[in-house]
């Protein structure tokens, strides 16, 4: 008896739907990988859930973006829309834009430049003795602040120094006035304990020994 066939619609029961589902995916997932042993292909498969689980197998000897790039080409399908594509050439533009800067610089250092003219070496002299002109110019100014910061120290310890001489003085002065004052008052004390008045006081007779 011939097995029967199934008809191809959409599972109801989820828990069926998701068993078939991880069946499926691990067969045709075989047989990608089949394709890409038994007959050198070059394979590229992707698929999602229904919950939007990325499932994906790619043939190890390509990468995706060339699978991508052979699609676009034998297909004449555009992959990304006007904006994507503006924004894809904009980042071209920049890695042409930098590899031209790393070889600019690597120029400015002195490397690579055996095959250039004698109108690129020129121009690359003149572009490093502006930039040395530059750099002293910079280096001229750097040390005039230096100087003008120095002046201002300087007057700043000067006034500071008049300052604190000032204060001494007028401390030194305040000592000698408290020592002279101190002096005065204790000559004043001396002068008045030696000058202190004794009375004597006059002999009574002993009246009982005069009876």
């Amino acid at each position: 008896m011939g097995r029967g066939k199934i008809e191809i619609r959409r599972i109801e029961n989820s828990t069926d739907r998701q068993v078939t589902y991880s069946k499926r995916k691990n067969g045709i997932m075989k047989k990608a990988k089949e394709l890409t042993v038994l007959c050198d292909a070059k394979v590229s498969l992707i698929i999602f859930s229904s919950s939007g689980k990325m499932s994906e197998y790619r043939s190890p000897s390509i990468p995706m973006s060339e699978i991508l790039d052979k699609y676009h080409k034998y297909s004449g399908k555009k992959l990304w829309d006007a904006k994507h594509e503006a924004l894809s050439n904009e980042v071209d533009r920049i890695k042409k834009e930098n590899d031209n800067l790393q070889i600019e610089l690597r120029h400015l250092n002195g490397e690579d430049i055996n095959s250039l003219h004698y109108k690129e070496l020129a121009t690359i002299e003149e572009v490093l003795e502006n930039g040395l002109t530059k750099v002293h110019a910079k280096e001229m100014e750097f040390f005039k602040m230096l100087k003008k910061n120095d002046r201002m120290l300087e007057e700043e310890n000067k006034r500071l120094n008049y300052i604190l001489h000032h204060q001494q003085m007028a401390m030194n002065g305040c000592v000698r006035e408290m020592e002279s004052s101190y002096n005065h008052k204790g000559r004043d004390y001396h002068h008045s304990q030696m000058s202190f008045p004794f009375r004597v006081q006059p002999i009574q007779p002993n009246l009982q020994e005069a009876e």
